[in-house]
């Protein structure tokens, strides 16, 4: 095994039984700085080392790509990567995306900028393995050997010095998974080159050539999306049945009757959710409800396949899975004749359908998509709502999800909104475009497989726990006083939970997370109890 600070770029194709592992982790802040408070690393089970390719790191996050038993194996899996890769460089097959690629390719100066705003590479302690340009520098010396200058294919091997055996690729496909595509290294380096593109392309090739993707992404999510119409599974039937069981909840916890429009014909708004919200955190679609109902929103929700779940998961490793849920999510909105999409509380949902899924579509397609903040700043400043700030009056902070903070652009409504409703806000360090990626980015909050959820606990998600700790840093220990994580992203909601949960945080120190619209009608002055739950329980 070699030494992380000693680890370089050709090793990744040593013959090894495991290339590195995590060390020294980025120490935490208080109360978790403590002997004692910090979980051990665990070591990957014998079985799983042997059936999947766990020589990387010890982490398993491909969860389909299982050690090839033959050579003959071997080398199909050495063949069909060349294939991928001369078909990501062409610009026939990739035009989309070859001139932002192909300038990252060539254009790094290693300066290292990025490794300094990678949090990952900071939380991991400065682990090699998970510099930025690590993984763009195999490609790029795997390009320089195999490709000419125009991107074919060369008849016989020359220059470089890596070796491009089955498990140098497996090494790779798994380096793409240590990447959460937050692109905060492309917003800070110096040329613009962006290393999260190089990453989303090797999951590309893995995907689209190789048939290996991971299967939370890829069989449960969008093919289980494309087959049932959810990517949480949720049937028509099933989904129709929640909506009426949301109805209930609503009175049983407001007292106001409130019929939440289903297929309306013509609607202004087509409203779409994360359908995880439906399942996990049924609040969030409650709040929405009853915010555009007092507001007077002419809207409804789609029953139809894809309309009610707005998730995309194929933005993260497969362009043609993306392309084919945008297609019939774009469709669902023009049977119904509405004016527009407005996108709930899902930051990948805001990528995937404003910017991915507008270049995937022809204008016939299109509907205009819009984002939930600016409607509901301006519910919250025009006085439809009345408002009572002081019944959020415990410290909140916010966190801003990468895909439509940082990739997007849209920052201030949000704030506007938590200062209008809460007396106690209080900014994350850094936050807006700086802000860190809660660890869940790019599909991690919902890869469980083996032993990946502990890479994102212990890693990915560090410097979102350290932000949340630091924001609290008055009153963290201090269990009566109630916290709350304003998160408004389903994914960003998951990583978060998870991160609570496996650190004890909700328990020993009182701290919540949700999202910004329950925040909103907690604060509506006509509700007699409190709308989030964990201030009814005190």
């Amino acid at each position: 095994m070699i030494n992380s600070k000693d680890l370089k770029v050709q090793d990744i194709s040593k013959p090894v039984k495991q290339l590195t592992k995590l060390e020294k982790l980025m120490d935490l802040p208080a109360p978790y700085d403590k002997p004692g408070m910090e979980p051990e690393l665990t070591e990957p089970k014998e079985d799983w080392a042997e059936k999947y390719c766990a020589s990387l790191d010890g982490y398993i996050g491909l969860d389909t790509f299982e050690t090839p038993k033959t050579k003959e194996e071997q080398d199909e899996l050495v063949k069909k990567f060349l294939s991928g890769l001369e078909k990501m460089l062409s610009e026939e097959t990739n035009r989309g995306i070859i001139q932002p690629l192909m300038l990252s390719l060539d254009y790094c100066g290693k300066c290292h900028t990025c490794s300094e705003a990678c949090h990952i590479y900071e939380a991991s302690g400065g682990h090699e393995l998970y510099r930025p340009i690590f993984r763009s520098e195999i490609l790029r010396r795997i390009i320089k050997k195999y490709f000419t200058t125009s991107g074919k294919l060369f008849g016989s091997l020359v220059g470089a010095d890596i070796d491009l055996t089955w498990e140098t690729i497996a090494r790779l496909g798994e380096l793409s998974y240590r990447c959460n595509l937050c692109r905060r290294c492309a917003q800070t380096c110096p040329l613009g080159l962006d290393n999260a593109v190089i990453a989303k392309e090797i999951r590309k090739i893995f995907s689209q050539e190789m048939g290996i993707a991971p299967k939370p992404l890829h069989e449960k999510g969008t093919q289980l999306q494309l087959k049932t119409g959810s990517s949480t599974g949720i049937t028509k039937p099933a989904f129709l049945d929640i909506i009426e069981f949301l109805e209930e909840d609503i009175e049983e916890k407001t007292g106001m009757s409130i019929k939440i429009p289903i297929d309306k014909k013509g609607a202004d708004i087509l409203l779409t959710h994360n359908a995880g919200e439906f399942m996990a955190w049924p609040e969030n679609p409650i709040a929405f409800a009853i915010l555009f109902e007092k507001a007077g929103l002419d809207w409804t929700l789609s029953s139809d396949l894809l309309g009610y779940d707005n998730v995309n998961y194929g933005i993260w490793y497969d362009d043609a899975q993306a392309k084919k849920i945008a297609l019939q999510q774009f469709k669902v909105a023009k049977d119904l004749g509405v004016n527009r999409i407005i996108v709930g509380e899902c930051g990948h949902a805001h990528k995937s359908v404003a910017l991915v899924a507008d270049r995937m579509t022809s204008s016939d397609n299109k509907i205009p998509v819009e984002s939930f903040l600016p409607i509901l700043e301006e519910m919250v400043k025009s006085g439809k709502l009345k408002l009572d700030p002081s019944k959020n009056n415990f410290p909140v902070t916010l966190h801003d999800p990468c895909n439509y903070v940082r990739q997007m652009g849209i920052v201030n409504p949000q704030r506007e909104i938590i200062k209008a409703v809460c007396t106690n806000f209080r900014e994350m360090t850094p936050h807006g475009v700086d802000n860190y990626c809660c660890g869940g980015g790019s599909g991690f909050a919902i890869m469980n497989s083996m032993n990946f959820g502990e890479f994102r606990n212990k890693v990915t998600t560090r410097k979102k726990f350290e932000q949340i700790l630091n924001a609290f840093q008055d009153t963290i220990e201090d269990p009566a006083v109630p916290k709350y994580v304003c998160a408004p992203c389903s994914n960003c909601k998951g990583a978060i939970r998870d991160i609570l949960e496996y650190y004890e945080v909700t328990h020993k120190y009182n701290v919540h997370y949700g999202g910004l619209v329950e925040l909103v009608v907690n604060a509506l002055v006509d509700l007699e109890k409190p709308f989030l739950e964990f201030l009814d329980e005190e």
